[in-house]
């Protein structure tokens, strides 16, 4: 597994290395000892998480406060996704600064974003399915969810079509009001 630094070191993109041949291709998607290597800490994922997405759906920017924060390891089986963690940790100096990457199927590439970042994606490709490692189980009561579209962040979304968010996506705080991490 190869790592890939990002604009905001805590954010990480991890390329696999693959084996492909005339029967398929095998890879090695999550290796605890690997991943803790590359990341420089100790992980404990405790569910997974799987959806399904049409084009020009878009997901989040959403995020778990503490104590039930979440660190998440994502990746795309189907289709393609633009995928993006923001920086929502107050004393941070990237603190509402976002990073985004294109993942899929195809490059097989995940992303790591530790607790303290809102994540959210569109969907890039007729249908994408997404699949999400998190550090913590969900809990509603510390969910919170900032508006995708938030000026003040200003993510450079490739859509290129209309999108399609749900109505607590549509409604979600802008960060200059949201709850973040201390």
């Amino acid at each position: 597994m190869k790592i890939i630094d990002t604009d905001i070191p805590d954010i990480k993109l991890l390329e696999p290395r693959v084996f492909e041949d005339e029967r398929g291709f095998f890879f090695e998607s999550y290796n605890r000892r690997s991943f803790e290597a590359l990341i420089g800490g100790a992980v404990n994922f405790l569910q997974d998480n799987h959806s399904k997405s049409s084009r020009g759906v878009v997901r989040g920017l959403h995020y778990q406060l503490p104590p039930r924060g979440q660190g998440k390891l994502v990746r795309v089986v189907n289709g393609s996704v633009f995928d993006v963690a923001v920086d929502i940790r107050c004393n941070s100096p990237t603190f509402g600064c976002w990073v985004g990457e294109i993942l899929s199927a195809e490059n097989r590439r995940q992303m790591w974003i530790p607790e303290g970042f809102a994540h959210g994606f569109v969907a890039l490709s007729e249908c994408a399915e997404f699949l999400y490692k998190t550090t913590d189980y969900y809990a509603p009561e510390f969910e919170r969810c900032i508006l995708w579209a938030d000026p003040d962040i200003a993510i450079d979304w490739p859509t290129g079509h209309e999108t399609i968010a749900s109505a607590k996506d549509r409604n979600g705080a802008l960060l200059r009001q949201a709850e973040c991490f201390a």
